[in-house]
């Protein structure tokens, strides 16, 4: 500054300009400014804020839900004037099943929809133990278009119109992840035209329905998108080293993503672990879960890649920090009212796979009116799935993760009482259908009490379905049931139920199932020492050991049934057994099996039980068939068929008619044994009892081919015996298929669609 400019300041009076410390842009500094000079500074523009793109990245490549991709284009991409609505998308699914994954991809794959960006809000992280902080969530949004937060409103109300009026003029993504209320969604969809909301959640949240949410459920993998996940994780060449143990790892994660990304990442972070051995270790219910959880190694490297490997492509463990399917699947159980954790916790304890409300309840101890509402919290949980049936069930790691929070949580036999209640509800049901199915069967268990005051669903006008039906249906919980029931000791309701049981398998021939309910059964019978349960047990055990081709084991069997059979006194159980004993020695000595049959028939007759009768002869009357005393066959069968038809047993009068068919063709009378094998084998179709259709259908192939019918003919009556040989497991499925090859095979070119007679 100059000397003058000072000696004039200082003429002037004492200024001091001085300025310290770092000057970024223009500056000035000014005593008095006179002679109308305006000073103009410019002021620096303000620092342009990003677009939002919180979106979290994927970390691994994304394999799978190409489907689920689709959908999610339908769904959240409009044009035209459907552009001015604002798409709302919800992806459920249990939980780990892969939404937040899908979701990111989709919103990577959607970058250019949505040039004003995207919006991320986990509301997991939010979450406190009642819900998740809408507020504060709405708070985030706002950070997210540039909102300061000294601007930020107290209320949520004001929030909300303030998120509207920053989004309006923007086109914007907004995902909101991990919802549990409807509440938590409203306040933040973008009023932007062409903007969208993804939502994941593990429930329903069928009230968004009302805001014009579309529901795209997200199932677990099949077997094939689950080797895929595998593949990538694990690489193309060890999946196709161990494929068989690959789809194993598949299957026992139940095609879960988050399951299957936990195996991948302990294959890689121990080297030596081969998919065989871990495949052989979750096999082991017990241990599954547990063996679905990363372990620490002291070297850290491996546990950290292990760690990355579970975490890819899934924000619900990596914002945790843990890296277990139990962990995925706590707080969705620690979200359930107390009454509704105490029925998931049970239901993890039902032997059934898939069960109805009665079933439920029964595992519960609580009426069906209770326990309706409860089913309905845990589906709304995600963690129940309903059948296209209508029944429940239990992902099979979900059902793990609820059998290990019984054994925590639940008092010491619970297990033991529920088994009992269960075993006791498929009892009685299974009694209901016994006896609509053939009232006056033998049978040793006297259930009248205990059915006294019991709803009978398969009562003539009652509502219920077809008892052989439910059967069917029921068959895999029942002996499910049979095994869990049989585990806590509970012998007496064990053998019972494996004697109406069997009804099941008079008509439809499951032949491994039919003998390990009898074995359980008579085990049962044996511990709780009745001696005539177990001469029943035993005797009909004989059947399906012998369609399997098992003669030894069911000559065991038959004699301990004899000798039970003896000790108890039953005399029309000793009928029976005896004529049991007769079908094994058809087999090895005829004059053995017609003194069997004899003897049933003197028993029976002693007994004054007609229908026992009845059958006794019918089997005499095979026996002399067999034995070349074809005119005495045919009296013995032609009484055989008059006393069953006279006692209403339709089912056994038509076997007695195959068996007359049969001893009119070893007679010579072939047309005899064509009508009389054609009707026996239309009755026996249309009365469910598919094992001796298909006996008589073979004995009219014969008689057809042997006098020179057509071959089309032939070979339709085959292949109806062969498929229902084929769907039982019977050994004669085998020798048909072979005859059918050299037939043409099935399905050649003159087969008239493997109609039978």
């Amino acid at each position: 500054m100059s000397d003058a400019f000072d000696g004039a300041a200082a003429a002037a009076g004492r200024v001091a300009n001085e300025l310290s410390g770092t000057v970024y842009g223009p500056s000035v500094q000014a005593g008095q400014i006179h002679g109308g000079i305006a000073v103009t500074v410019q002021a620096p523009a303000p620092e342009a804020r990003p677009k939002p793109d919180q979106v979290p990245p994927l970390t691994a490549p994304f394999v799978n839900r190409t489907r689920e991709l689709s959908d999610l284009d339908r769904c959240l991409t409009a044009t035209g004037e459907a552009g001015a609505v604002i798409a709302l998308g919800l992806l459920t699914g249990l939980p780990g099943v892969g939404k937040t994954a899908t979701a990111c991809r989709w919103a990577q794959l959607s970058r250019d929809l949505f040039p004003d960006g995207q919006i991320y809000i986990d509301f997991a992280a939010l979450r406190d133990g009642e819900g998740a902080d809408v507020s504060e969530a709405v708070a985030q949004g706002l950070r997210a278009l540039g909102v300061d937060n000294a601007y930020l409103p107290d209320s949520l109300a004001e929030r909300t119109a303030l998120f509207r009026t920053h989004s309006a003029g923007r086109r914007l993504l907004v995902v909101l992840d991990d919802v549990n209320h409807p509440a938590q969604v409203r306040p933040l969809v973008p009023k932007g035209p062409g903007s969208a909301v993804l939502v994941t959640s593990n429930a329903r949240l069928g009230e968004l329905a009302l805001d014009g949410a579309r529901s795209l459920p997200l199932d677990p993998l099949d077997g094939e998108g689950g080797l895929r996940l595998l593949a990538e994780r694990c690489g193309e060449e060890a999946v196709a080293a161990e494929r068989t143990a690959a789809e194993r790892l598949v299957e026992l994660c139940g095609g879960l993503p988050v399951a299957l990304r936990v195996v991948a990442a302990r294959l890689a972070a121990s080297p030596r672990l081969t998919m065989t051995a871990l495949a052989g270790e979750l096999a082991d219910e017990t241990r599954r879960l547990s063996g679905m959880a990363l372990r620490g190694t002291r070297g850290g490297q491996h546990a950290a890649n292990a760690a990355n490997a579970a975490n890819a492509h899934s924000a619900y463990g990596a914002r945790r920090g843990e890296h277990s399917v139990s962990a995925v699947l706590g707080p969705a159980y620690r979200g359930l009212e107390p009454p509704a954790g105490r029925l998931y916790r049970l239901l993890g304890l039902l032997p059934a796979r898939t069960f109805d409300l009665g079933t439920a309840a029964v595992a519960a101890g609580l009426d069906p009116a209770d326990a309706e509402p409860l089913l309905d919290d845990l589906i709304e949980a995600g963690l129940l799935d309903v059948t296209p049936e209508g029944r429940f069930r239990q992902h099979d790691l979900v059902r793990l993760h609820a059998r290990e929070r019984a054994a925590e949580e639940e008092p010491e036999g619970a297990r033991r009482a529920l088994a009992e209640r269960v075993v006791t509800h498929y009892l009685a049901l299974t009694a209901f259908a016994d006896r609509a199915i053939r009232a006056d069967r033998l049978r040793v268990a006297d259930l009248d009490a205990f059915l006294r005051d019991a709803p009978d669903p398969f009562a003539a006008g009652a509502a219920g379905p077809a008892p052989l039906d439910w059967l069917e249906a029921e068959r895999p919980n029942i002996l499910a049931v049979l095994r869990d029931a049989a585990g806590h000791a509970l012998h007496t309701p064990v053998w019972q139920l494996a004697e109406v049981f069997t009804v099941l398998f008079l008509h439809r021939r499951h032949l491994a199932d039919w003998r390990e309910s009898l074995e359980i059964g008579a085990a049962s019978a044996t511990a709780a020492v009745v001696p005539a349960a177990e001469a029943r047990l035993r005797s009909l055990l004989s059947r399906p050991l012998m369609d399997l081709g098992a003669y030894d084991r069911a000559r065991t069997e038959l004699e301990a049934a004899v000798a039970c059979a003896d000790v108890c006194g039953h005399t029309v159980l000793r009928a029976s057994v005896q004529e049991f004993s007769g079908r094994y020695w058809d087999r090895f000595d005829p004059a053995r099996a017609m003194a069997a049959y004899q003897l049933s028939l003197d028993l029976n007759t002693e007994a004054g039980e007609e229908r026992g009768a009845a059958i006794a002869a019918y089997f005499l009357g095979c026996a002399r068939d067999a034995g070349g005393d074809h005119r005495g066959a045919l009296d013995t069968l032609r009484g055989a068929y008059d006393r069953l038809t006279a006692c209403g047993d339709g089912r056994m009068a038509a076997r007695a008619l195959a068996a007359l068919g049969a001893a009119h063709d070893h007679a010579g009378e072939t047309e005899a044994a064509t009508r009389a094998l054609t009707e026996a084998a239309r009755v026996l179709r249309e009365g469910d009892a598919t094992h001796y259709e298909a006996q008589a259908l073979v004995v009219l192939a014969d008689v057809v081919e042997r006098a020179g019918g057509e071959r089309a003919t032939v070979r339709a009556h085959l292949t109806r015996a062969y498929e229902i040989y084929a769907a039982g497991g019977g050994l004669a499925a085998e020798e048909l298929r072979e005859r059918l090859d050299a037939l043409g095979g099935l399905g050649g070119p003159d087969e008239p669609g493997g109609q039978g007679g």
